[in-house]
């Protein structure tokens, strides 16, 4: 088992961008997503690779890594992992020296998110990203099972690091269960069920229960990309993607 208590954070308090659309707007209509939904189902044993977020608070960067991770096994079959000196790369642009150990010190999502937009990663583009209401059951199956998962953040509670699934503890929001009192950490989801939310962080595939994702998530994103929008085609689960990215134009021409 991952000794959580030896792994690092990286994810600073979020910064809300006015102008990212709440994905809500344009699912409001269709169908439910399923019940439940995996997108890397029979790879939860796999090593996704650390991406040096066991020696560095790149937890943001290894996020986008995760995403690609997902997506393009989905949309080839053949699972894309990006090489650590790339990861290492893209953290550098928020700030971090290799010379300097006190420069690690994580990264905003939306900043992220924001300059990939307007910079392929290793050559995996985005087209822009929608907000999700973290507390709506709905909204955040809808944005699994149509963009391949979500890009989310978390404040930890102390009380994380002591379990192999996160959940809320009898003792509450106090003490080592407060939110943030660990820190705040980005993961990638790429599932869920009735009792379970599935995500990637630190090479693994790990389990939050709803309760926890209620309790602790601050902010989540739905990511537009091109390796699961393939060629301009709808998504593998059939969502038409033109209304929101007019809607996107202006935060792609700002940023």
């Amino acid at each position: 088992m991952l000794d959580l208590a030896t792994v690092k954070l990286g994810k600073k308090p979020p910064k809300h961008d006015m102008r990212v659309p709440m994905l809500a707007r344009y699912t409001a209509n269709l169908p439910p997503a399923p019940a439940q939904s995996n997108w890397l189902k029979g790879r939860e044993s796999a090593d996704f690779g650390m991406m040096m977020n066991d020696e560095l608070g790149d937890c943001t960067c290894a996020g986008m890594g995760h995403a690609i991770q997902t997506w393009t096994y989905v949309a080839t079959g053949k699972m894309v992992t990006l090489p650590d000196s790339a990861i290492l790369a893209r953290y550098e642009i928020f700030g971090y020296r290799p010379d300097d150990p006190s420069s690690d010190q994580g990264a905003v999502e939306t900043d992220v998110l924001n300059y990939w937009l307007k910079a392929p990663f290793e050559g995996h583009a985005i087209d822009g990203y929608a907000a999700l209401q973290p507390r709506d059951i709905r909204d955040v199956r809808d944005a699994i099972w149509l963009f391949g998962g979500a890009y989310i953040g978390v404040a930890l509670p102390l009380a994380a690091q002591n379990q192999s699934v996160w959940t809320v503890t009898p003792q509450g929001f106090s003490g080592d269960g407060a939110p943030g009192s660990w820190g705040g950490h980005c993961v990638y989801v790429v599932g869920y069920d009735s009792r379970f939310v599935h995500f990637i962080s630190w090479g693994c595939m790990m389990r939050m229960s709803w309760n926890f994702w209620w309790a602790y998530t601050d902010e989540s994103y739905a990511i537009v990309s091109s390796d699961w929008f393939a060629a301009g085609r709808n998504a593998p689960s059939g969502f038409d993607k033109s209304a929101l990215m007019a809607d996107l134009a202006t935060l792609r021409e700002a940023v």
